[in-house]
């Protein structure tokens, strides 16, 4: 799957980003006037791991919509998911239970700040999110791919293809996908469904001529509706995928990494990505 050395030393550069200073945040070593993450804003000066633990519930921020990722099955009303199971795990080695809070793409981060959860399941890295939240180090890598209806395949067969006037390409607003739509196709007309609704099903209404996403669900997506297919053309963007926390918490963060990287080295995230038929 993935290399450890990789993994420990995206784990540090993580930890040590975090750590470092923001402007007008105290530099001070005395305890008496420095000011952790957690205390901004006047609360508590302890650290996530200390409150999950004294309440026992771990708080989950998730979007529900990402297979085999992160979905709710509408027939059991329970999620499931390589990060699913991810998160669960981790809250039985700590020893508490879980509470799932829904969210959507555009918020998954703004969540975080809110103090709505304490960690988001997977996203991919990007400049924005990582100015709002901290990044664990990374336990997928994901690419961009097209898809769009089997009756259009003989159409799009190149990226170049789908960045013409004319064509509507659509990406989940406030997705990483969303923000390569716009780099991707100056040429074409953009369409952003919001929180509710995926960019897959404006192609599946006649709305949109393509969406795009990660390689992980366009696979699945691609087995799940006859008519979508994945337009042959090699994956955009590859970039590294983990789980988010609050970036001024560097406790909460370091503890996360410390068990990724114990689990790293027992072999568990690759039994976890064959059980999902995932390679990364």
């Amino acid at each position: 799957m993935r290399h450890a050395g990789w993994l420990a030393g995206a784990a540090l550069m993580v930890a040590v980003l975090s750590a470092c200073s923001e402007p007008g945040q105290s530099t001070s070593s005395d305890p008496s006037t420095a000011e952790s993450g957690a205390a901004r804003g006047g609360a508590t000066a302890t650290s996530t791991i200390d409150r999950v633990l004294e309440r026992g519930v771990l708080r989950v921020g998730t979007t529900g919509d990402w297979q085999p990722m992160t979905y709710l099955d509408p027939e059991t009303d329970e999620y499931q998911g390589y990060y699913v199971d991810i998160v669960r795990d981790l809250a039985a080695d700590m020893g508490v239970e879980i509470e799932w809070v829904r969210t959507t793409w555009q918020d998954l981060v703004a969540g975080i700040a809110a103090d709505r959860y304490d960690i988001a399941t997977g996203a991919s890295y990007n400049m924005g999110r990582m100015r709002q939240g901290a990044f664990t180090a990374p336990i997928a890598v994901v690419g961009t791919v097209p898809l769009t209806l089997a009756e259009n395949a003989d159409r799009f067969r190149s990226w170049d293809d789908i960045n013409q006037e004319g064509v509507r390409v659509a990406a989940t607003l406030g997705t990483t996908q969303d923000q390569q739509a716009q780099a991707f196709f100056p040429n074409a007309e953009l369409v952003r469904p919001d929180s509710g609704a995926r960019d897959y099903q404006e192609v599946l209404a006649g709305r949109a001529d393509v969406s795009i996403t990660s390689n992980i669900e366009a696979g699945t997506l691609a087995e799940r509706f006859d008519n979508l297919v994945i337009i042959p053309v090699e994956a955009r963007a590859t970039l590294p995928n983990g789980m988010i926390v609050d970036r001024g918490d560097v406790e909460w963060l370091n503890y996360v990494n410390g068990w990724i990287t114990m689990k790293e080295y027992a072999g568990y995230f690759d039994e976890k990505a064959a059980e999902y038929g995932l390679s990364f």
